[in-house]
């Protein structure tokens, strides 16, 4: 599984771009394409790979790794697919998603294409209380320690740290941690996925 590209911005369409790497044009789905610029090199994008019966193989991209984050995120709120979530990240403004559903705000989730009243209902059921804004992409947490954590693999690592920046308490990151330790995941996606679906259980 793709973690990122890193290559040069060929095309910029209205819902995708193409980015090349030695000689291969990656088409990437992005919640606003007119971010990337055409021509720009040794462009990171960081990259979901969705694989559907009735699609194939989507790669969705993302300007940093928070954002990516957070669109794995939205998806595994029920009802929530990658359209959608592509659409509510478009703006950018990570601290005023987070606000607006801190605050139960659904006039400004159902602004969004595609999000009715029960859609943002669930957004706000299933994330209100796992995210704390801070103005910034990132969401940040105070870190505790967790000794076990000397011997974790730099993906499982980084997994942890981008439950944290969404805002996911140290006590709940390190819970989950010890289960994903005996899990055979290969990428931080992996553990990423399977650390979200163990942290949104009842």
């Amino acid at each position: 599984m793709y973690e990122f590209l890193t290559g040069t911005i060929a095309a910029v369409h209205t819902d995708y771009i193409v980015v090349a790497v030695q000689g291969i044009g990656y088409k990437v789905i992005v919640p606003n394409p007119y971010r990337f610029a055409v021509g720009a090199k040794d462009v990171t994008v960081y990259v979901d790979q969705i694989i559907r019966d009735n699609i194939g193989i989507t790669l969705y991209g993302f300007a940093d790794l928070d954002e990516k984050v957070m669109f794995q995120h939205l998806i595994s709120v029920t009802g929530i697919g990658p359209k959608s979530a592509l659409a509510i990240l478009a703006t950018g403004d990570a601290a005023a998603l987070v606000q607006a559903i801190q605050e139960n705000d659904l006039k400004y989730l159902t602004k969004f294409p595609g999000i009715g009243k029960k859609s943002a209902q669930q957004i706000i059921l299933q994330l209100a209380n796992r995210l704390t804004p801070t103005g910034k992409p990132a969401l940040t947490v105070k870190t505790v320690a967790d000794p076990a954590a000397v011997n974790d693999s730099p993906a499982l690592r980084d997994a942890l740290a981008a439950l944290r920046t969404l805002g996911y308490s140290d006590k709940d990151v390190v819970r989950i941690a010890k289960a994903l330790r005996q899990e055979e995941a290969h990428s931080t996606d992996d553990y990423i996925r399977l650390g979200l679906k163990l942290l949104t259980q009842p």
